[in-house]
């Protein structure tokens, strides 16, 4: 029998003791009383052990539990955290990505525009060299042309101004 039997057995032998008529009191079989007592401070000292270490287990289990759930709630919290300082590096990359992609875009557009100005120059000193060129080729030309004339012509008077070759002369 366990505790709780042992004091309903009390109970129930105190209840069918016999009354005293007037006075409220009853008659008890001292024996048996005393029987269920001893069987009770044997029994209880079992049971309070167990109670305690139910007690006690049941502490360290709502400890564990406490403890575990502090660790599931710290490491969500850090988790919220990495994801959020991860989607601000993010951001950041991708800040610093599109920087990056205007300002090579802006230096590709800056070099384009040199080399067009670059080209544009280039092509207006040969322009100019060449039509300087042309005009010098014109008047070397007309000089050349000029000299021809005058020398066909001081050719021709000559070749008439010449007499023939007398045989004398041989």
């Amino acid at each position: 029998m366990d505790g709780l039997e042992l004091l309903d057995e009390l109970e129930e032998v105190i209840a069918q003791g016999a009354s005293v008529p007037f006075s409220g009191r009853c008659i008890l079989e001292r024996d048996e009383l005393m029987d269920i007592v001893q069987d009770l401070k044997l029994k209880l000292p079992d049971d309070l052990k167990q109670a305690k270490w139910i007690k006690e287990d049941r502490q360290r289990i709502l400890n564990e539990a406490q403890t575990e759930a502090d660790e599931i709630i710290k490491a969500a919290n850090e988790k919220g955290i990495s994801m959020i300082n991860e989607h601000e590096i993010t951001q950041q990359a991708m800040e610093q990505a599109r920087q990056i992609i205007d300002k090579a875009k802006a230096e590709a557009k800056e070099i384009i525009d040199s080399s067009y100005n670059y080209a544009d120059r280039l092509l207006e000193t040969v322009e100019k060299v060449s039509v300087s060129s042309m005009k010098e080729l014109e008047q070397c030309i007309s000089i050349v042309r000029s000299n021809r004339s005058e020398l066909r012509n001081t050719d021709n008077a000559t070749v008439v101004n010449e007499e023939p070759p007398t045989e004398e002369a041989e």
